[in-house]
């Protein structure tokens, strides 16, 4: 079993989950711009933040034989904090990066008129940067949330195509299908989707004649209670349900593939791992070997 991980925070994440995703079958993952978990106080910590995001963090997960892309943004919460909002000018600097495959995450956290305008000047840069975008639904009033968020997507001129609303589960999954966006699904092991319910979404959708395409099924793993292999338990339960193994590469492999190759920027071939490498004269091995 092969398997992209469409979104998972890499950053808050240990080597020890680098070794279990590898031996998972994870062979590549984006990893979105993400809040801290507390309030950033100056744009400079989103230099710092970004620059490990296109540099330290593709080193890393290099050494585990995993190919790292990241998205680059403001995202919902921090567009609330007059602190950050001067990101939104610096972020050019950064969408013209290699390895960089879409604008996210973007959206809603609280649905206020900040979090609208940062939405819809990150989905004018997508345009201009030929990115697709990456976008947050709000974890409140859901529905309504994804909603505007499609209405916004419209006014900006972005083809359906080239976004992905993520957080999606049983309620909103229909209107983002309907309006042809991708449709984007976080497992947890508590909150938001589970296998099963993965599982009975994707066989809703054969069912009905919609097949599999613009699914993405991600771990959104981050510094919180989260689990890296939660995409791997999917894509068992998948098989379990009676679905093939080219059903599982298709959801796990080949439609984050489609998805973010229309950036022109994925990076899948990963060297072979040296222990000794260095970057920035930094390596992952902790003193001299024995």
């Amino acid at each position: 079993m092969r398997i992209f991980d469409p979104h998972i925070h890499m950053t808050s994440r240990t080597t020890d989950d680098y070794e279990a995703m590898y031996a998972a079958g994870v062979r590549a993952l984006v990893e979105p711009a993400f809040w801290l978990g507390q309030p950033r106080t100056s744009v400079d910590s989103f230099v710092d933040y970004f620059d490990a995001l296109v540099g330290w963090e593709r080193f890393r997960a290099s050494q585990f034989g995993i190919a790292h892309h990241c998205t680059i943004a403001l995202n919902p919460k921090e567009a609330n904090d007059p602190r950050c909002t001067p990101v939104l000018d610096l972020l050019p600097r950064y969408l013209a990066k290699d390895g960089v495959v879409a604008v996210g995450e973007i959206g809603f956290d609280s649905m206020t008129e900040d979090e609208e305008k940062a939405f819809s000047r990150q989905l004018e840069l997508a345009r201009e940067f030929a990115l697709p975008a990456m976008v947050h639904t709000p974890h409140r009033d859901k529905l309504a949330g994804t909603r505007r968020t499609l209405d916004l997507v419209e006014a900006a001129g972005m083809e359906p195509r080239m976004v992905v609303v993520d957080h999606l589960n049983e309620v909103t999954v229909d209107v983002v299908d309907e309006a042809g966006a991708w449709m984007g699904f976080s497992i947890y092991p508590d909150t938001k989707m589970d296998p099963d319910r993965m599982v009975a979404i994707l066989g809703r959708r054969v069912e009905l004649g919609r097949g599999l395409d613009r699914v993405l099924v991600n771990s959104a793993a981050d510094w919180g209670k989260s689990d890296p292999l939660r995409t791997r338990a999917t894509g068992e339960a998948m098989l379990a349900a009676g679905f093939t193994e080219d059903d599982v590469d298709r959801v796990l492999w080949r439609n984050p593939v489609e998805f973010f190759g229309q950036s022109g920027r994925l990076l899948l071939d990963v060297p072979a791992a040296d222990q000794g490498a260095t970057f920035a004269g930094n390596s992952l091995l902790r003193g001299e070997r024995a």
